[in-house]
């Protein structure tokens, strides 16, 4: 006889059978009294019972085979009952989904047409076999929780995308999503489903009813009386929304909730799993029995220890029980049934994974003694069948399940042959091993134990998601005192327990990451790093490929187990190597990003594409990295060569690929297609390109050219990673910036890139979808107390309403209760403290990175851009998401790390090395919430004087072709506190109003930046080309946005005015309204430098000044007079009320210019004021009764006509004094009245002083002003405002288009 798999024969020769007593003291042969008494203890009959010694037959190794089928063949009378089971039941016996005609719609069917994912509005699908009489029972795993409806259907009925299963008259589905039932009509029932539950569908012929279960829990009859008879049968079926994704069982795998007297559509293999549980008992047999050769007798041994120990004897038996048990063990409901049932029966004693060697014993044996593909197929089902049970597993209070079922994994997975094997074939490529890591959230906390493991609730009156600044500090009562620390002490009971799961998925991860294999080949590690680069290509490259991408809740899991496992590797290779960084000094060198040693797909750089960045940096390359591109090889590159080196790669990889690896046995495999490798175009560039290196260490008179071809992920070896004698692997070309020390083991270095590229891809999006469930908390905290209050007031004769506001403070508070305890198990998965300094550990990466990155020069443009957008959202999340439940001020180090932060952001906002529009928006709308808080921007503060000073100047730069909006924001809130009248948060006419999220930037207390304004100040005085070129760009945007902001707002007013029905389109009304505030921030900007620099208006020895004091007092004037007048276009439409038009009113934009004309009337040097007041009453649009309308000074005709409506307030600057409001100061209003009595006493004597002009002396351009001014060489004539306005965007003549070469300003002769 010859074992399977193992290519050794055990032969008669090989072990020599003796009857003589004397030669049984020898190690290893057994006399064949002793062999007898072995094997037929090891080899019982089905009743378990012996015969005597001298009625049985003697049993040999000759005669065993015999012996052994005799056994398996008994009771084989089964068989015969089996093959009743067809009646009731029509189709194939191996049912699935009927994907060829018994479909409607777009759905994705998994390779095993057991699994199914919608793809269209709502496509429905039926099973191959219907059923007609009897009891019938199949499952569905639910693996997302949205729309659909599973149940039963008959052939007649026809879906569309609108109709599914239910919604026809004999069709029947319950929904989970909806909680209804439906059969044409739709009632309530059932639960609430979840992914990862299991639906079990039970029709009754014989009664005529259907039911359901949830997770083996009965939800009671939902059809009764069923249409029956001839003709009548039903299918299995669903219909699923766009994205649901489900997995049915009808009995191809033992079902999770067997329901008696209820059979699976599917038979099960009722033969082979008796043969599979005889030989399973044998195999115990064999383990719990042992051979004392010394004393000739047979021994019970501990099972626990059990070894092999090279006994021959047990050997050969063992090698006839495989002979029969491993062609069994490939057919998946023989795995799950017998095999995985077994295997955790050994770890149900409970202890260490490490204290069961049995389970390695066993693994040893199989990949001795079965063929490579039954082993391999037999894993592939194991680990299959492990992962659906822990996913679909429910919740139970101490999360038994799912560590039962990890355990198991982490004794599989320590087998390194089976390690390897599953890792280089199954755990990437045919399951989503990354649901190991997750640990999902319990839709329904009575059934997941919550009540009893939190039985005190408790939830906070007030969320705040800022610093200390704003939190309002509130007295808690002793009451609330011990119901949050109850409360607290329950959720530290749950912390513990999902800890015990955390610390069973970071074991699985170490072993995946373990590079000291000692059996031949690539180490674990080694695999993982290009499966782990795959799997973030698939989700990286291929956004709307619903079967590859990984959910982003099991992305936040893996994320942190995996932080976990890399930092433990990272520190004891540390403690190894003493020079080498630990982990909290953690970063990436930038050589990784231009070597090609790193496969970044088609991700975009700083600088733009790949291919652009090696042809255009390729001097730079050689200079600082030792690394020449060969031109020739580039160019004979094409994009046809692309396409075909893609297709050969593509075919040459499938082909290489095991056929056992392409078999798919489970629902929630993934097609074999979807694992071929499918790399970007410019990588593939980069791949065809040769690279030839020089190695800095030999001098640089003999330089030697090695030419490296960029591997693809799955061809690269420990060597081409970690390097070897003089080859550096993932670190070739260091740069001379970057210093020359280890950091640590290379492979880390790339499974930390990865965990980065992770959160850009997901991670930060899923949290903060889940903060969610804290704010549904503060809603309902809210509407509770204000239900309490209303209780409190509602009077006693009122007892119908009181009962009622008692029904709603019940329903709240069951509500919370419910909430609360779902959000103390997301506060410990997704934002306990542990995870927060992960993300933040991962932000320090970040910054660490891209500091090292910025040193390199021109070579920082090769970064990807994700580490940019990470180094932002993970700040972003730490501030916003974890708080309250976690301070971000608490973690070490933060400020040195807001600071630093802050450097990068003010930095390389303005970078030109950084080419990518939505990055450098990014980099801006970060910088601008910086500054909105009070702590963020002391840290911006505290960066070097240089920097800041080059940010500012960038800041100031023209607003023309580039994004002004957010620079111009961020200067409005540097000034936003010192501003007249600018101190609010919200505006007045608004404080009535539900409040916003007091998190939004917008919303927070004024903290202005002295220390950055005098840095402005000092820039606009000293660089005498700056401020013209800022101002005026400012002056040509305020133009624009007010002349749109007018423009609009006579459509709205028109729209309102119809006498038809009719909407404004709320598109508009947001465009009109951000017009407004683009209108007002640019206001506030020239008051910031009206006051920190009046000498740029009003200094007229600069070249500039004159004209752009004339050009700010003509906008000023418009802006009041369209906003002053009184029953005006803007009056109407603020008074309308609009939603969406909410921040338009008269105070921010009145406030704004009234705070530029005190700055440039009062607050100045006589000589100032004078030309300030000189200029503002010149302008022909000035009118006198704008500035009187401040202060609530209406014209004589307008208070006659408004009479009647005693009701009409007008707007004036004293009502917003104190000691109504404190909007504006005593101080300021006094400054208002003086600029008014200036105003009025300068316009009566400019009025009696000013001589009548004939038509013939004013400036024909304006008509407004005399001529002041004559051209050269032309000399036409205009007044001065006009041309030297016409002059800053045009050269030629009003008149004759000549060139103007000069401008001489123009008295008129007395004698005219």
């Amino acid at each position: 006889m010859t074992s399977r798999g193992a290519g050794t024969a055990f032969s008669r020769k090989n072990y020599r059978l003796s009857t003589e007593p004397e030669k049984s003291k020898v190690t290893g042969i057994v006399n064949s009294r002793l062999l007898n008494d072995y094997l037929h203890r090891v080899f019982t009959s089905a009743d378990g019972n012996q015969p005597a010694a001298a009625y049985r037959k003697h049993l040999t190794f000759q005669n065993l085979q015999e012996h052994l089928e005799r056994l398996l063949a008994e009771e084989n009378g089964s068989e015969e009952s089996r093959d009743q089971v067809a009646e009731g039941r029509l189709g194939p016996s191996t049912v699935v989904l009927d994907h060829t005609s018994g479909f409607e719609g777009l759905l994705l069917v998994d390779d095993d047409l057991l699994g199914v994912i919608g793809h269209s509005n709502f496509g429905s699908i039926r099973a191959t076999t219907c059923v007609y009489k009897g009891k019938w029972i199949y499952e569905v795993l639910i693996s997302s929780q949205g729309l659909m409806q599973i149940g039963w259907c008959t052939l007649n009925c026809r879906f569309n995308q609108e109709e599914g299963v239910g919604d026809t008259p004999d069709s029947y589905a319950y929904d989970g999503n909806r909680v209804r039932k439906w059969n044409v009509t739709t009632t309530n029932y059932g639960k609430s489903w979840a992914a990862g539950d299991i639906v079990s569908c039970l029709i009754d012929l014989d009664e005529g009813t259907i039911a359901f279960c949830l997770n083996g829990i009965s939800l009671g009859t939902a059809f009764d009386n069923i249409t029956r008879g001839a003709g009548m049968a039903y299918f299995p079926a669903i219909s699923l929304s766009f994205k649901e994704s489900v997995a049915f069982n009808f009995g191809s795998r033992p079902l999770r909730y067997p329901v008696e007297g209820y059979r699976p559509l599917q038979d099960p293999p009722v033969a082979d799993l008796v043969k599979a549980r005889k030989l399973l008992g044998y195999l115990k047999n064999v383990i719990h029995i042992g051979i004392d050769v010394t004393e000739g007798k047979l021994v019970e041994k501990d099972t626990s220890m059990w070894q092999l120990q090279g006994e021959p004897t047990m050997l050969i038996t063992l090698a006839h029980i495989f002979n029969y048990f491993s062609p069994l063990m490939c057919k998946v409901y023989l795995v799950e049934d017998v095999l995985m049932t077994f295997l955790l029966s050994i770890l149900e004693r409970g202890g260490a994974v490490e204290s069961h060697p049995l389970i390695q014993q066993l693994l040893d044996l199989m990949w001795l003694l079965m063929e490579e593909y039954e082993v391999h197929e037999c894993l592939k089902q194991l680990l299959m069948s492990l992962l659906r049970a822990y996913r679909f597993s429910p919740i139970i209070p101490d999360l038994g399940l799912q560590i039962h079922y990890l355990r198991l994994t982490i004794a599989v997975l320590k087998h390194e042959k089976s390690r390897k094997y599953l890792l280089s074939n199954v755990l990437f490529d045919v399951l989503r091993s990354v649901v190991f890591f997750y640990i999902k959230s319990p839709l329904r906390v009575e059934e997941a134990g919550l009540q009893e493991l939190i039985p005190t609730t408790w939830w906070p009156n007030r969320f705040t998601k800022e610093g200390k600044e704003s939190k309002e500090v509130k007295e808690e009562s002793a009451e609330e005192r011990l119901r949050r620390r109850a409360y607290e002490r329950g959720c530290q009971r749950l912390k513990k327990r999902i800890e015990v799961v955390e610390g069973l998925q970071v074991q699985i991860l170490k072993l995946l990451l373990n590079n000291k294999d000692r059996g031949g080949g690539e180490a674990s590690r080694y695999i993982f790093l290009n499966k782990f680069r795959k799997f973030l290509q698939e989700n990286a490259s291929n956004r709307g490929n619903l079967t590859v991408l990984c959910p982003p809740e099991y992305m936040v899991c893996f994320l942190h187990r995996l932080i976990a496992a890399l930092r433990f590797f990272w520190d004891g290779h540390k403690a190894k190597t003493p020079a080498a960084l630990s982990s909290e000094e953690a970063y990436v060198p930038p050589q990784l990003f231009y070597n090609g040693k790193v496969d970044y797909f088609d991700l975009q750089r700083l600088g733009g594409l790949l291919s652009h960045l090696k042809k255009t940096l390729k001097d730079d390359l050689a200079a600082k990295a030792n690394i020449l591109i060969d031109p020739a090889e580039l160019q004979a590159v094409t994009m046809d060569d692309l396409d075909e080196d893609e297709e050969s790669a593509t075919s040459a990889a499938q082909s290489q690929r095991p056929s056992a690896a392409l078999a798919i046995g489970g629902a929630l495999a993934r097609p074999a297609w979807l694992s071929s490798p499918t790399l970007g175009r410019a990588n593939q560039f980069l791949s065809t390109a040769a690279v030839s290196l020089m190695n800095p260490r030999r001098p640089l008179g003999t330089l030697e050219k090695i030419k490296v071809l960029t591997l693809r992920v799955e061809q690269r070896t420990r060597e081409d990673i970690e390097g070897t004698h003089g080859n550096e692997g993932l670190l070739l070309g260091r740069p001379p910036e970057e210093p020359d020390q280890p950091i640590t083991e290379n492979s880390l270095l790339e499974v930390l890139d990865g965990i980065v590229m992770m959160y850009n891809l997901s991670v930060h999006q899923q949290l903060g979808k889940m903060v969610g469930v804290s704010d549904d908390v503060n809603e309902y905290a809210m509407a509770l107390k204000d239900t309490e209050e209303k209780i409190s007031r509602c009077p006693k004769r009122r007892r119908d309403i009181h009962e009622e506001l008692l029904k709603s403070q019940k329903v709240f508070s069951e509500k919370l209760n419910h909430l609360s305890r779902r959000l103390a198990w997301i506060n410990v998965t997704i934002y306990s403290k542990e995870k927060m300094q992960d993300i933040y550990w991962l932000l320090r990466v970040c910054i660490r990175t891209i500091e090292h990155g910025d040193r390199t020069g021109s070579l920082f443009a090769f970064m990807p851009e994700f580490y940019l957008s990470v180094a932002m959202n993970s700040y972003s999340a730490l501030k916003n998401y974890f708080s309250p439940v976690n301070s971000m001020e608490e973690l070490p180090g933060y400020e040195e790390t807001l600071m630093r932060l802050a450097a990068i952001l003010a930095k390389h906002f303005a970078d030109s090395r950084i080419v990518g529009t939505d990055i450098r928006d990014s980099l801006m709308q970060a910088l601008a919430s910086y500054v909105c808080y009070p702590h963020s921007l002391r840290a911006v503060e505290r960066i070097p004087e240089e920097q800041r000073i080059s940010m500012m100047k960038n800041l100031l730069a023209p607003y023309e072709q580039r994004p002004w909006a957010q620079t111009n924001w961020i200067l409005v809130r540097l000034w936003r506190g010192c501003g007249f009248g600018y101190r609010y948060t919200r505006l007045p006419h608004l404080l009535k109003t539900k409040p916003e999220d007091a998190s939004l930037p917008s919303l927070q207390k004024p903290c202005p930046s002295t220390l950055l304004q005098r840095h402005m100040a000092d820039l606009l005085r000293s660089d005498r080309d700056l401020a013209p070129s800022f101002l005026n760009s400012v002056l040509n945007q305020l133009n624009w946005a007010f002349s749109e902001f007018i423009g609009m707002i006579q459509e709205i007013q028109q729209a309102a005015e119809r006498l038809e029905r009719n909407f404004v389109d709320s598109r508009q009304l947001k465009v009109c309204a951000t017009c407004f505030d683009l209108s007002v921030s640019l206001l506030r900007v020239l008051e910031m430098t009206v006051t920190l620099a009046p000498e740029i208006f009003l200094d007229w020895n600069r070249p500039s000044s004159e004209l752009l004091l004339r050009r700010l007092a003509q906008l000023l004037n418009q802006v009041l007079n369209r906003v002053t007048a009184e029953r005006n276009l803007f009056d109407r439409v603020v008074n309308l009320r609009l939603p969406g038009l909410e921040s338009v009113d008269h105070y921010p934009i009145l406030v704004a210019v009234t705070g530029i004309l005190v700055r440039l009337l009062v607050d100045t040097d006589v000589q100032g004021t004078e030309r300030a007041t000189a200029v503002l009453l010149a302008d022909p649009c000035f009118q006198l009764r704008s500035i009187q309308y401040l202060l609530g000074h209406a014209e004589p005709s307008a208070l006659a006509a408004a009479a009647p409506a005693t009701d009409k307030r007008h707007f004036s600057l004293h009502t917003f004094c104190p000691p109504d409001t404190e909007y504006i100061s005593a101080e300021e209003l006094a400054k208002v009245e003086k600029m008014l009595n200036h105003l009025s006493e300068e316009s009566k004597q400019a009025a009696a002083t000013t001589l009548p002009t004939s038509e013939e002396d004013l400036c024909p351009i304006c008509y407004a002003h005399p001529i002041s001014a004559i051209f050269r060489p032309c000399s036409h004539k205009s007044c001065k405002a006009c041309i030297n306005q016409h002059l800053m965007n045009n050269k030629d003549c009003f008149f004759c288009k000549a060139t103007i070469t000069g401008v001489d300003d123009f008295t008129k002769p007395a004698s005219s």
